[in-house]
């Protein structure tokens, strides 16, 4: 009978935990579907399209980036400058209002980069400046800003006229106003110049644009890309079963084995000047001059100054500024080139400019020469508002956020949407028209403060924003200084891709003629030098 009552309290027992246990679950899981619940109902505030159960809006997201962008303009048009998307179970929330921005970008509790991002870590990792975690964001932020001082800055500015002096020697041979497409042109001439800024040496891209390095980081990009946008490429197994994990692994090699390959060089000869007293050696012929400083020389000094990054970090960076650098600059410039091709009457200004500075003559630019191109700067940043380099910026919410009457949880995804942003009329009357007096401090100083989000805005805004901007002057002004320029598409008939930058779709068409010969025909006039080229015949425009 003991041996019986023992048993039963047993159970007894058993059975009490296991309804504790059963009942805790219950509990957690209810909560778990009302904070769910209440979490879409919040979202559900927010203006936006209907969507489906489960799948939410993603059946009306194409993997077309054309069509994905014009998807992202009706969005703004149809439901306002703040827009609920359910992609799936999750929703992300699309703002285009200055004052919307302000609230995101400029909030240090929300630095995270949105999910999406996290494609970029095979090849750029995961504690690099551009995509890393805040805790990991503050250390390389510190550590790297000295890297982008202006005197730093300074020293590039000879890379930037080397590599646009061979440009401009390469467009010579298009400039008999036959349509070309440019686009490739100033792609090749950004990447000589980012890898030698990068890590000291040039990797020959604008006579060899087919190189492995080359053809990787092309491929390796739009590979991400396609997985930024398509949804059903987003989980690791699909992505792998499709065999373009295989793939991407094989560009990685590429990519790392290169920059590493470098890295361990560079480490090689800094250890050998130390032990030296700072004295050069032969292997500089190779690895660059001693007094132009790479971004990664100055890593392995920044490395010794008590944070200390190990070759993979140093890596990193440098694929990161590689990245960072090369196609937002390369759409930057085409941009730029591209409307001012379509105003003959402002690109005269330029000329204008560049004349009073240059006074005709051939002789490199130098830093009190981009200090004085005003107005060209003005050009530069008017062609980023309308067409912004990079289109979305997105955070990840670590918390809570209201904006105006509106609250987003924690955890959903905020895209800042520049592209509308830059054509808000509250901010900027008459947004579709190019004028670069926009700029002009008296006019930039009456606009709210993140109405102009080109290089992001906040805490975590672009760190290399200042050297963006010399190396665009100086590729503009060398470009310019020699060559009339005529865009042959019309706004209205662009086709832009929403990818990780903006570019058109179909290139940048455009005639050149020398300066030397120049007349003052509109962008849209005289085909004569066309008419007397036997090389134009037949092409259209």
């Amino acid at each position: 009978m003991e041996w019986l009552r023992s048993q039963v309290v047993v159970m007894e027992e058993v059975g009490v935990v296991t309804y504790l246990v059963i009942t805790a679950l219950l509990a957690l899981t209810l909560a778990a579907f009302f904070r769910r619940q209440y979490e879409v109902w919040i979202i559900n505030r927010i203006p936006g399209p209907i969507s489906l159960p489960l799948v939410g809006n993603a059946l009306s997201v194409t993997t077309d980036s054309e069509v994905l962008f014009k998807l992202g303009v009706w969005l703004v048009r149809e439901y306002g400058q703040m827009v609920r998307v359910w992609i799936g179970m999750s929703p992300p929330v699309i703002i285009s209002g200055a004052r919307q921005a302000e609230v995101v970008l400029n909030n240090t509790k929300h630095l995270d980069k949105s999910h999406q991002y996290d494609f970029f870590h095979p090849w750029l990792g995961t504690t690099g400046l551009f995509i890393s975690k805040t805790s990991d964001w503050h250390t390389r932020k510190k550590l790297l800003t000295p890297a982008f001082h202006l005197k730093v800055l300074e020293q590039f500015v000879d890379v930037f006229n080397i590599q646009s002096n061979k440009l401009v020697s390469k467009l010579k041979k298009e400039a008999d106003g036959c349509v070309f497409d440019i686009f490739p042109y100033i792609t090749n001439c950004t990447l000589d110049i980012i890898c030698e800024t990068a890590m000291g040496c040039s990797v020959n891209a604008q006579d060899n644009p087919e190189s492995d390095y080359i053809m990787a980081i092309h491929r390796i990009q739009h590979l991400i890309q396609q997985r930024m946008i398509v949804l059903w490429m987003q989980p690791d197994f699909i992505f792998r079963l499709l065999g373009y994990a295989r793939e991407q692994e094989e560009l990685l090699k590429t990519l790392h084995s290169f920059t590493r390959n470098i890295v361990k060089a560079r480490r090689k000869l800094y250890e050998q000047q130390k032990q030296q007293g700072g004295a050069g050696s032969d292997d500089e012929q190779h690895l660059g001059k001693k007094q132009r400083l790479a971004f990664l020389d100055l890593l392995l000094e920044y490395s010794e100054g008590g944070t200390v990054l190990t070759d993979e970090d140093i890596r990193e960076e440098v694929d990161l500024f590689v990245f960072a650098g090369h196609d937002t600059t390369t759409v930057a410039i085409n941009w730029c080139l591209y409307i001012l091709g379509r105003h003959p009457e402002i690109q005269a200004r330029v000329h204008e400019e560049l004349d009073s500075i240059f006074e005709g003559t051939d002789r490199p630019a130098t830093m009190d020469d981009i200090r004085q191109m005003k107005y060209t700067e003005n050009c530069i940043k008017e062609a980023l508002r309308l067409f912004p380099s990079v289109p979305y910026v997105g955070r990840q919410l670590s918390g809570d956020i209201n904006i105006g009457k509106y609250r987003i949880p924690a955890g959903a995804s905020v895209m800042v949407f520049t592209y509308a942003l830059h054509r808000d009329p509250e901010q900027f009357p008459d947004p579709e028209v190019f004028d670069p007096d926009r700029f002009l401090p008296e006019n930039a100083s009456k606009r709210h403060p993140f109405a102009y989000n080109a290089f992001s805005a906040g805490p975590r805004n672009c760190i290399g924003q200042k050297f963006g901007m010399i190396e665009e002057k100086v590729m503009v002004s060398s470009v310019l200084r020699k060559f009339r320029i005529e865009s042959i598409t019309p706004m209205k008939k662009l086709k832009l891709l929403s990818e990780i930058v903006l570019r058109p779709k179909d290139g940048n068409h455009v005639r050149l003629f020398p300066r030397t010969a120049e007349s003052p025909t509109s962008a849209r006039g005289s085909n004569s030098v066309q008419d007397n080229n036997t090389r134009c015949q037949g092409e259209g425009s």
